[in-house]
């Protein structure tokens, strides 16, 4: 039985992952798909020896058609993985055994298993991120169509939980847009160098050139020093469809922690998009909703924002998994005990929490409701008190600088929230009738005409593409 067919027993089929489950990025993860990327990294280094003439053409054929993935028994390999520490092991044995006689010597010729993972996991990498992006692109194309739309829709600003002045919702929206395209471009510029592993058993390639030198298939042996290998580099990641290292990368785990890095931005981005709206749909504020929200099984009233609620917790999964890959760069000598192994699970799960979330978001921003009414009511909880930064700068002209603060700090202090009582308050202060009139109090405690250039900013942000 295969990772994808177990129903039970001790196979994960996501029961305790909602966040991930059925989404693109945990199929593009799953046992298999890394069995396939593998199959891919063993055919694509014998075909480009091939192309080299460092292997006949007839092994390139044979293992490329041996390297099928229905052919494998995942979980057999996963058992007899642990007598070496790695799959590759098992799975170059049964893809040797899988080709004929003529072509077997060919199989993994030169590489090391550490070759033919790292390589495999930066497949998956590159297959999970060309899924995930277009989920990003839909997510900032869905937040940029509400802020358009609500550019001057006025709602109160809140900073350490309080109100503080009046904002706009389109400005909201505009934020959540400008982080989500801002993990967009980490993970495409992560993806574009995302590179192909070969270095033979310690880094040095010496494996490779001394086959370069033997018999009919050493058309590139004695051009110079390691001239196979170093040809071979190139050969090799274009046959994967990936960068060319500079150096063998065995413990130089700079690819994996920029992707670890990449990804957990995204997480957090996608984090702050969820963690608004979680505040804003309670049900004393109001100003927003989930589209389609669940259920409770214990009380019916509820619809819950369970895409938020997922977001949310990918958000706080992913600094943590991005630790452990940095951890990793700590790695010793030419193949590390252990670093290296603590990442196969960790990147995997990350790339799957960082996916789900992508795939949560695009639906969350998809389907948010927005209620503009409960935004304006509640800028009047206050009476005006969440204009004090407006008044301020009004009074200190007839109150001076520090007067006017005093007396706003008071009135604040005290509660005031009606028109009626700024005006009294300021002729106890000794403003005549002539003087608090000129003020305009109504224009001045109208927290709709206090935005700033929330509406411009917006309009300057959605020029982004």
């Amino acid at each position: 039985m295969t990772y994808e067919e177990g129903t039970g027993g001790g196979f994960d089929v996501g029961l305790l992952a909602p966040g991930r489950v059925a989404s693109p990025a945990e199929h593009a993860t799953g046992d298999r798909e890394f069995l396939r990327a593998m199959l891919d990294a063993e055919a694509a280094l014998t075909r480009a020896q091939a192309e080299l003439g460092l292997a006949p053409d007839l092994a390139a054929d044979a293992v490329t058609e041996a390297a099928r993935a229905e052919r494998f028994d995942v979980r057999d390999l996963a058992v007899r993985a642990r007598a070496g520490g790695n799959p590759v092991i098992p799975l170059v044995a049964d893809l040797t055994a899988a080709v004929p006689q003529e072509a077997a010597e060919y199989v993994h010729r030169g590489a090391t298993s550490q070759d033919i993972l790292d390589s495999a996991a930066m497949l998956v990498a590159s297959r999970v991120l060309d899924l995930l992006v277009p989920e990003l692109d839909r997510t900032a194309q869905e937040l940029g169509t509400l802020a358009a739309a609500h550019r001057a829709t006025p709602m109160p600003g809140r900073t350490l939980t309080q109100h503080a002045v009046p904002t706009t919702f389109g400005l909201k929206a505009a934020g959540w847009r400008s982080l989500t395209l801002d993990a967009r471009d980490r993970l495409m510029a992560v993806r574009a160098g995302l590179p192909a592993q070969l270095g033979g058993a310690a880094g040095t390639l010496a494996a490779f050139g001394e086959f370069g030198e033997l018999g009919e298939f050493g058309g590139v042996g004695g051009v110079g020093e390691g001239a196979s290998g170093l040809a071979l580099l190139p050969v090799y990641a274009r046959q994967l469809g990936l960068a060319e290292p500079e150096l063998p990368w065995h413990t130089l785990r700079t690819p994996v922690a920029d992707l670890a890095g990449a990804l957990a931005f995204a997480a957090g981005a996608l984090g702050k998009f969820a963690a608004d709206v979680l505040v804003l749909s309670r049900t004393e504020i109001g100003e927003l909703a989930e589209g389609g929200g669940g259920g409770s099984s214990a009380m019916p009233h509820k619809a819950n924002p369970v895409r938020s609620t997922l977001i949310a917790a990918a958000a706080r999964r992913g600094p943590a998994l991005a630790a452990t890959l940095y951890g990793s760069v700590a790695a010793e000598d030419e193949r590390p005990a252990g670093a290296w192994h603590a990442e196969w699970e960790t990147l995997r799960e990350l790339l799957r929490t960082v996916g789900g979330a992508a795939r949560d978001a695009a639906e969350l921003a998809a389907g948010l409701r927005v209620y503009p009414d409960r935004m304006r009511a509640h800028l009047d909880l206050t009476g005006g008190l969440i204009v004090t930064e407006r008044l301020a700068a009004a009074l200190s002209g007839p109150l001076g600088r520090a007067r006017a603060k005093q007396l706003l700090t008071k009135a604040s202090a005290n509660g005031l929230a009606e028109e009626s009582s700024w005006a009294e308050l300021l002729r106890a202060e000794g403003l005549d009738e002539e003087a608090v009139a000129a003020l305009d109090l109504a224009e001045l405690t109208d927290p709709t005409r206090y935005t700033g250039a929330a509406a411009a900013l917006t309009d300057r942000a959605l020029t982004r593409r």
